[in-house]
């Protein structure tokens, strides 16, 4: 599977950009998944319910499943963050994993700017930015497309994973 990181600061539309290229991607043939890494904690069950009950007695995974979807929630209580490459271990096969997030990570990234940032962009100082949304500084060493330029952000994304 390739994966590409989509980066950038907060409030930026990291994941406006993910929700439009994912099915222009797929409109390319391509199967595509996704990851979206948060620095802080997150809750997607509701408290009361029966998979929060089933956490809450200290189950150490709870899987729900429906015939439309199945999740599976792992505690890692007080533990390190899991490594990306972990995580994606556990996802089925795709042609191309979308990272929301881990920019930290030595991988491809596109670096989403919103319009009103002034701070240096982050391809500045990571080489592992191959190009910039939203930001048309002729500075900027790495291809750069407009924010609505799915099209070819989309040809471009296939075209760096060989795909």
């Amino acid at each position: 599977m390739e994966i590409l990181g989509i980066v950038g600061r907060q409030n930026s539309g990291k994941t406006t950009l993910i929700t439009r290229l994912v099915p222009a991607l797929k409109s390319l043939g391509l199967s595509v998944s996704t990851v979206k890494h948060s620095h802080h904690g997150f809750e997607i069950d509701t408290p009361g319910k029966d998979t929060f009950r089933h956490r809450e007695s200290g189950a150490e995974e709870v899987m729900f499943a429906s015939k439309q979807r199945w999740v599976l929630m792992r505690e890692l209580g007080t533990g390190t963050e899991p490594p990306l490459e972990d995580l994606i271990a556990h996802m089925t096969p795709v042609d191309l994993v979308l990272v929301e997030g881990f920019k930290t990570l030595p991988l491809a990234k596109i670096e989403v700017r919103a319009p009103e940032n002034t701070e240096p962009t982050l391809q500045s100082g990571d080489e592992h930015v191959v190009a910039v949304v939203g930001d048309q500084n002729p500075d900027i060493s790495v291809p750069t497309f407009g924010r609505d330029d799915i099209d070819a952000i989309s040809d471009f994304i296939a075209a760096r994973v060989a795909l």
